[in-house]
């Protein structure tokens, strides 16, 4: 049976949840971050931890979408296109779905995945352009945490987005038999509307749950139900040849409406920027519960580095001992110079058959 296109993706594959295995997800690895976080306190300063007001999953995910709500000043400050906006968004928060905000800050990490997202989606900019017009940014604090960004993301940049599914189906409603000819240029403030939908479920962990094109749908369907509607019952009434025995069966109308309301249920009621005030005592907490072996001058951090340090030389000198072992120290990597090839003269002096 033929799959759809985005079945085939690795954002289907490995980047979609439930709502409840999203709540286990960032719960369990924020108490495995405090249990971690309070014996590295306590190694170095023992009775220290029990000051600590260590902060919870959901201030976690309060931060992380503070900032994801920072990408698009950024962006815009930037004139990044949409697909620009939307791909650093997803990268910044599946990165949370790996790591905490105590080992690395939202507030770095952000500045590293829309980097990342101008080169993944063929948007570039030179890095010292983009440092330079971010206060307080020099170039290695967004290359430093590239490759781990690069990592959490398991290496999968590429990202479907509902901004891209909304316009198809904008499309799609132009063309429908009943639709009026100026449709786009009378009631374009319908698909504006629908777009600021789309980027507010940016939010939210909508992406995580449903498909792009089921967001778009439920963007159009806030903004004008009947014509979603009109748009689906268009679908619904395409017939399918028998012989074409591959084509994935549709899901229930009454199943699709309840994603749908799901999906508008989320945008309306988490599609929001988070408090001010709510996200700085977060951060102000988090400030006195970093992992100190984050935080550079920490006795945590110069254990960890010199322990990294002693590492590298061992590697080093274990590297070097193997070479001089094999007697690979004298040899040249690049193997035995090539001879000169002898050239042969016009007369050959040597020749004894002479007649005489």
């Amino acid at each position: 049976m033929k799959r759809p296109l985005y079945e085939a993706s690795t954002q289907y594959k490995n980047w979609r949840y439930s709502p409840e295995r999203l709540s286990q997800i960032r719960t369990t690895m924020n108490e495995a971050a405090v249990g971690v976080i309070r014996k590295t306190f306590e190694a170095y300063e023992p009775g220290s931890s029990s000051n600590v007001s260590f902060v919870n999953a959901h201030e976690e995910h309060l931060l992380v979408t503070f900032y994801v709500h920072k990408i698009s000043q950024l962006c815009g400050h930037f004139r990044f296109p949409e697909e620009v906006e939307a791909t650093a968004t997803s990268y910044l928060k599946r990165f949370y779905l790996k790591n905490t905000v105590m080992d690395w800050h939202p507030k770095n990490v952000m500045l590293t995945a829309l980097f990342l997202a101008t080169k993944t989606t063929n948007n570039p900019i030179s890095l010292d352009a983009y440092a330079s017009h971010i206060p307080n940014t020099v170039a290695s604090d967004v290359l430093d945490l590239e490759f781990l960004v690069s990592q959490s993301l398991a290496f999968e940049f590429a990202v479907w987005h509902a901004h891209r599914a909304l316009w198809g189906i904008w499309l799609d409603i132009q063309n429908l038999p009943d639709s009026p000819p100026d449709i786009a240029q009378t009631q374009s403030s319908i698909y504006d509307s629908a777009l600021g939908h789309v980027r507010a479920a940016r939010l939210t962990d909508a992406e995580f749950i449903y498909t792009p094109s089921q967001i778009a749908l439920a963007c159009i369907s806030l903004v004008a139900p009947a014509l979603a509607k009109k748009w689906l019952e268009s679908k619904a009434n395409i017939t399918i040849p028998e012989n074409q025995t591959d084509i994935p069966p549709r899901p229930s109308a009454a199943a699709l409406s309840a994603s749908i309301e799901a999906i508008e249920s989320i945008i309306t009621e988490t599609g929001k920027v988070p408090n001010v005030e709510a996200v700085r005592e977060v951060d102000r907490r988090l400030r006195t519960c970093k992992n100190p072996e984050k935080v550079v001058g920490t006795k945590a951090y110069l254990a960890r580095k010199a322990e990294a340090e002693k590492k590298a030389e061992e590697k080093r000198n274990k590297k070097a001992e193997g070479q001089k072992t094999n007697g690979a120290g004298d040899v040249d990597p690049f193997g035995d110079p090539l001879a000169e090839p002898v050239k042969p003269g016009l007369v050959d002096y040597d020749d004894d058959d002479d007649d005489d």
